[in-house]
């Protein structure tokens, strides 16, 4: 892994580093996420909408937890530990939270550091990051690129923070997305930031949201390792964001303390390097991030996709320069219409289709139009290439959207609806914040070792069967899948207008729901065997398509039995 980064490096040292790390070693986890935000003046009810895809190597933690509110005496301190993010994400009883204690022969994570705890913590719900709180402040995840890394403390660095730890704290302290944006960037200033230091980039950005407005926050390490440089900047009323591994946010102005939050270093170490110009605007993105990677069209495609499905009167063009330096897209758009959470999860669920880059067509996309490319091996290594890169993956441990919605308490207000493993063929199940707990199949998923008790292998197992034949089978999950969203809905209608309902009552019945989910989707693994084993569809043979056939050579293959050389009839003869 790419861990440290020299001043003495620049920019495209930096993105060949990063390149040859890719190619030659293909370790550690890939976190390549994308992130949705829509403000509550663009939705269609009124609540902010968040989302985001773990968009991991196959072996990523999986798990949705619970963590209960909790308070400190004086002097108390909270230990920090290193952001593992693999399964198991973290081992002990400092957090106090059951399905983080040891199993077997685990053994307890050791802190890298500690701060200053607070009198009270806020309950959350946490997957590989948290997610969102009591106070309905939700956070939405996305590994950028950045012109800086460093090592986390242990590990040869003196930063204590990670992205994870960051999303931790502002879950646990903050009340507002506002106030979550400042939090983190002072940790981050004062404790050091480190970040994923693989491929895929040093830095971070994240959707921060609550019920009135939503911010983008975005950090990275400072060149001494010791801090962070950052900047937030709020999404406009009635506008839409997405982050698709790449910083967005353009010309800062901390001036403007409505729009804009961030670190004064920001000025004073673009001017030391030479890459800003005192007096002229400092576009934190052309400074700050080392640009899309993997290829180009990596990020930006996906930025494109998103904006055009939900403003395709903005005409905006697929194709651009340079990510980093062209400004190809906007920060943010105004949706042609008011937005949905079933726009939302198209968006995360989206291959692709119906463009020039459909990943269900095509000879890569195999006889039946899977839309999933695998990870790269000795194959790609001896062939240059790179296959488009879309929202859904098959290799996303898990997506979810988020409402807050501030015409409800609390506790009803904050939903998130939570899709295990990948996008395009998940089903989104509602869990509310004053949820007393989270069903067991939703917080235990090992990825190295099948459970039928695992919402996690649920989905996994259904997706995987149904790249055996896509075009169908997605038909099959489709269906089923809206099924399942309707009475999701329906029980969310419930809920809502139930003025009375107590916790315990609401969460029985938002388990029962996600369980109920799980059962049914185990059994739709059973019916796609029966319906399509052996390349039939209900036993009746299919063959493939006459397209794929041409393209793969079939009528090159085996000529017929060649025709008779003499004159005699079988027939004729006899038998003595």
């Amino acid at each position: 892994k790419m861990r440290v980064v020299t001043e003495a490096m620049g920019r495209g040292h930096l993105l060949m580093a990063a390149h040859i790390i890719l190619m030659l070693l293909m370790v550690g986890p890939v976190h390549t996420c994308t992130t949705v935000l829509a403000t509550p003046e663009s939705t269609a009810d009124g609540s902010t909408i968040s989302s985001h895809s773990n968009d991991g190597d196959g072996g990523v933690d999986p798990r949705l937890v619970r963590i209960p509110a909790a308070d400190y005496k004086p002097g108390s301190m909270r230990d920090i530990f290193f952001a593992y993010e693999l399964f198991p994400r973290y081992v002990g009883y400092a957090r106090n939270v059951p399905e983080y204690f040891p199993v077997g022969n685990e053994t307890e994570f050791e802190a890298i550091g500690k701060i200053p705890q607070v009198a009270h913590t806020f309950a959350y719900f946490e997957e590989t990051y948290g997610v969102i709180n009591e106070k309905q402040v939700a956070i939405s995840e996305s590994t950028c690129s950045g012109v800086f890394g460093t090592s986390p403390a242990g590990q040869g660095g003196k930063a204590t923070m990670s992205v994870d730890t960051l999303s931790q704290l502002a879950m646990e302290r903050a009340s507002t997305a506002r106030e979550a944006v400042a939090l983190m960037g002072a940790m981050a200033e004062k404790y050091g930031f480190y970040g994923a230091g693989s491929f895929e980039g040093s830095a971070e950005s994240l959707m921060v949201s609550d019920t009135t407005e939503g911010w983008v926050f975005h950090v990275l390490p400072d060149p001494s390792g010791t801090s962070a440089i950052w900047a937030g900047q709020r999404v406009p009323a009635g506008h839409v964001t997405v982050v698709p591994n790449i910083f967005i946010i353009r010309d800062v102005d901390l001036a403007d303390k409505a729009n804009f939050q961030g670190s004064p270093n920001m000025y004073t170490i673009a001017k030391a390097k030479g890459w800003w110009t005192p007096g002229t605007p400092l576009d934190f993105t052309a400074v700050y991030s080392d640009g899309e990677y993997a290829h180009k069209f990596y990020s930006g495609r996906r930025l494109w996709r998103a904006f055009d499905k939900l403003a395709p009167s903005l005409k905006l063009s697929p194709d651009y320069d340079n990510m980093r330096t062209s400004r190809p897209f906007p920060f943010s758009i105004k949706p042609d219409k008011p937005v949905t959470i079933q726009d939302v999860m198209a968006i995360m669920g989206d291959s692709l289709e119906g463009t020039p880059f459909d990943m269900t067509k095509g000879v890569a996309a195999g006889a039946f139009g899977s839309p999933d490319r695998y990870m790269p091996g000795p194959g790609e290594q001896a062939v240059a290439g790179n296959w488009e890169r879309p929202i859904a993956l098959f290799r996303t441990s898990d997506s979810y959207v988020i409402q807050s919605r501030k015409w409800l308490p609390d506790e009803k207000g904050g939903v998130i609806w939570f899709g295990p493993h990948a996008a395009h063929a998940t089903v989104y199940v509602p869990f509310t914040i004053g949820m007393l707990h989270l069903p067991p199949s939703y917080s235990i998923g090992n990825p190295w070792k099948l459970s039928r008790r695992s919402a996690y292998w649920a989905h996994r197992y259904v997706q995987n069967l149904a790249n055996l034949r896509w075009k169908d089978m997605i038909v099959d999950i489709r269906a089923t899948r809206q099924e399942l969203m309707h009475r999701s809905l329906a029980l969310m209608v419930e809920l809502d207008t139930s003025a009375s309902m107590p916790s315990p009552e609401a969460t029985h019945k938002l388990v029962a729901n996600a369980q109920s989910v799980v059962a049914r989707w185990w059994l739709l693994a059973d019916e796609l065997m029966e319906k399509y084993a052996d390349g039939n569809v209900d036993g009746n043979a299919q063959g493939y398509p006459a397209w794929w056939l041409k393209a793969v050579g079939y009528s090159s293959g085996p000529p017929p039995v060649p025709s008779p050389t003499t004159d005699w009839n079988f027939f004729d003869i006899t038998i003595s």
